[in-house]
């Protein structure tokens, strides 16, 4: 017994050192250039520090200020964006890295212009803009007694468009003396300040009038009075960016005038408006380059924000908290809505469609093995109807405390300001490797491959014997972990109602979806007539214990390529090449006398060169980079990658867009790639109607794609949208018909 407790402890020991020589990810380099030149831009870090640092704020106590920007230089025809980029588009983001006690503040924003593209209008930059940062020396910044600079380094990323977008992004790095002075692009800096709206005193006011606004602004200098003036609002999608000025007010009009000393516009609301803000920030500004911001105060009733169509109406009030978030890419975010809870009868309904597909989730191939190792423990118990009930509950027990607990997790990393939805945890290579093991193990159990019987120590081999119990719970622990990614059929719509929901209601969602799960299994255990039934042990059930080795391996197979898609096929051979490993040993470890040790040796080695070998490629997971560069669809093909700037770009030119957001884990949208999304009359109808297709892979976290997943109410995936100029959302059911997409296109307005 010692011998094989020390055996038991290498293996375990063995298995630690291997998982801790993986790398989870690696560390961003810190980049020496300051300038990045595409063929649109031309980007450069400059600093403005005419006194030098000024590192004599821990003597004063008083912070002190030096100047930092982004300067874009674009090519003709070229644009990036403001801070509300208006029809489309995203505002450039940097990302300061900085020594202690040094703070970026936020961009001064200069001036924008409205650049029209086809019948949008957006806010941007041509030419050459310098995009100004102050960073605040607080009195905690101590550089080293013979330090001559300061390092700064910054990751910017923007969006570049003409008539299409180019998402763009640039690593930065300067060093800035402390002591000497930093002054040779001091006029671009002066210029960029000079450039930023003045702050108009008094309170200004704005009125909701059906569907346009009503603006008031006191307090302009008196030699702009009887002048025309540029109206830009700070917050996204609240007022029709293509609005054209006129004479009179009309649909897609705005006029403005001035009564006296009061500048008053009457301004369209947009069609898409999500958000019913209080107060308004604005910023005027004149033809010859002058700009004032005013804080609007808002009166007034809102029309009811646009909806989604293809959505229930008990989503409605999670949809609206979820919009006024702001879709990914339209701006800077609205602050977080504060959950709300739906009416009691609305939550009962959505309680038993939670515990419907729940029932309904058993028949979906994930949990399809689990079940299958549950009906062995059945035959094997078939007279023993107090044993049947005690797995049941259980078994039960394991299902619903699992999917509150995975509910729980979703919801407070979400609180905490993580992009995340429903099966995030198989967007993990850690995890889908270490799920893809586990199935290859039990497995070669089910095969006879090994007992686990024959290496374990005495305690942990009869555990499932002497804690019955404990075994029927983890059965359902594991039943869950395969079967979140099967989920969306049945429990799209209730998952998405759940992340708006306050937080009981959300986590009594997920147990009722936990309870349908397991419902058939715990009536079955508690209903002798199904004991009788079943057919009485003896020799059929080696027969069919071996049997369901294969859709173990099946499992084990469909892990492995979803590795695959997140890794690359350096990841996914990597982690066949340790199962090779694994299944030697624990074939090895079976076999009797000084063999045994031998070729157990021979594995555990094999299995610690590959560790250290190739072991990082399937827990670290490939470049986002190199995966796309992998994955990236040839010039023309159907189906090309999505993003909010290509979406924009396609509406713009007036062309509709179905998007299909998957991910390689979800089973189901698999089966509708191969079926509903292959079908020739739907490809068909699509081409007729001049619909672009892109797709959203979610197999890896992408918090863009979980924002807008979060917009259209949704909580994971497949979700399939249908998107046209002018119209409401289309989303469709995740079980997708070939009829409801064709019915779909044909109801496209031209």
């Amino acid at each position: 017994m010692n011998a094989l407790r020390t055996l038991y402890l290498a293996i375990v020991a063995s298995l630690l050192i291997a998982v801790c020589a993986f790398p989870i990810g690696a560390k961003a380099q810190f980049g020496s250039k300051s300038e990045v030149h595409t063929e649109q831009v031309q980007a450069r870090l400059l600093a403005w520090a005419p006194q030098g640092v000024p590192t004599g704020a821990q003597a004063t106590g008083q912070p002190g200020t030096v100047w930092v920007g982004l300067q874009l230089t674009h090519q003709p025809h070229w644009h990036t964006y403001w801070k509300n980029s208006g029809d489309s588009g995203l505002p450039t983001e940097l990302q300061w890295t900085l020594p202690p006690g040094v703070m970026a503040g936020d961009i001064a924003w200069p001036l924008p212009s409205r650049i029209r593209v086809g019948n949008l209008a957006n806010y941007g930059y041509e030419g050459t803009v310098l995009l100004p940062v102050p960073l605040i020396i607080t009195p905690e910044y101590k550089p080293a007694p013979l330090a001559e600079s300061m390092d700064i380094g910054l990751k910017a990323s923007w969006l570049v468009c003409r008539q299409e977008c180019i998402p763009q992004e640039g690593e930065f790095a300067l060093r800035l003396p402390l002591r000497s002075s930093t002054a040779l692009d001091g006029a671009a800096f002066e210029a960029a300040l000079k450039a930023q709206p003045a702050e108009l005193p008094g309170a200004q006011q704005a009125q909701v009038a059906g569907d346009r606004l009503q603006v008031r602004v006191t307090g302009l200098p008196e030699a702009v009075r009887g002048q025309t003036l540029e109206l830009f609002p700070e917050t996204p999608n609240i007022l029709l960016a293509a609005a054209t000025r006129g004479d009179a007010p009309g649909p897609r009009a705005w006029t403005q005038r001035w009564d006296g000393a009061v500048w008053t516009a009457d301004v369209p609301l947009s069609p898409d408006r999500a958000d019913s803000p209080t107060e308004m920030p604005l910023v005027l500004a004149a033809d010859d380059g002058q700009g004032w911001r005013a804080d609007a105060t808002v009166s007034g009733a809102w029309p009811p924000p646009a909806p989604v169509a293809g959505v229930s109406p008990a989503l409605e009030a999670a949809l609206a908290a979820n919009a006024a978030r702001g879709a990914a890419g339209s701006g800077p975010a609205a602050p977080p809505v504060a959950p709300s809870a739906v009416p009691a009868g609305t939550f009962a309904w959505a309680l038993l469609g939670a515990m419907l597909g729940g029932m309904l989730l058993n028949l979906m191939p994930c949990v399809f093995p689990v079940l299958a190792i549950k009906v062995l423990g059945f035959a094997r118990h078939g007279d023993d109807r107090r044993a049947h009930r005690i797995s049941g509950l259980a078994y039960s027990a394991g299902v619903v405390l699992s999917f509150v607990a995975l509910g729980a997790l979703m919801l407070a990393l979400r609180a905490a300001g993580e992009q995340l939805g429903w099966g995030f945890q198989l967007q993990s290579p850690l995890v889908v490797a270490l799920l893809g093991t586990l199935f290859a193990v039990l497995g070669l159990n089910l095969a006879g491959v090994f007992e686990f019987g024959q290496f374990l120590p005495s305690g942990v081999a009869t555990l499932q014997a002497r804690h019955p119990v404990v075994d029927a719970g983890l059965s359902g622990v594991l039943a869950v972990a395969v079967a979140s990614p099967c989920t969306a059929p049945f429990m799209g719509a209730s998952l998405g109602l759940a992340v708006g929901l306050p937080a009981v209601q959300a986590l009594a969602l997920f147990a009722a979806l936990g309870l349908g799960m397991a419902l058939p299994y715990l009536a079955a255990s508690w209903l002798p007539a199904v004991a009788r039934a079943l057919p009485k042990p003896g020799a059929w059930m080696d027969v069919f214990k071996k049997f369901m080795a294969f859709p173990m391996f099946g499992t084990a197979v469909w892990l492995l390529w979803v590795l695959g898609q997140q890794s690359g096929i350096d990841g996914a051979g990597a982690l066949l090449a340790l199962w090779v490993a694994l299944a030697l040993l624990l074939w090895a470890l079976g076999l009797a006398g000084r063999t045994r040790w031998l070729i157990a040796s021979v594995a555990l080695a094999f299995g610690a060169f590959l560790a250290q070998a190739i072991g990082p490629a399937v827990l670290r997971g490939a470049e986002p980079a190199a995966l796309q560069a992998q994955a990236a669809p040839a010039a023309g093909e159907r189906w090309q990658p999505w993003s909010p700037e290509r979406v924009q770009a396609l509406l713009g030119r007036g062309q509709p867009v179905f998007v299909d957001f998957t991910a390689a884990w979800c089973v189901t949208c698999q089966y509708n790639k191969k079926t509903t999304l292959a079908n020739g009359e739907v490809l068909a109808a699509m081409d007729a109607a001049r619909v672009q297709t892109l797709r959203a892979d979610w197999t890896r976290r992408d918090p863009v794609i979980s924002a807008e997943l979060q917009r259209l109410g949704r909580s994971g995936v497949p979700v399939y949208v249908l998107l046209a100029p002018g119209q409401a959302p289309k989303v469709f059911s995740e079980v997708l018909s070939a009829a409801d997409v064709k019915d779909a296109l044909a109801a496209l307005k031209s």
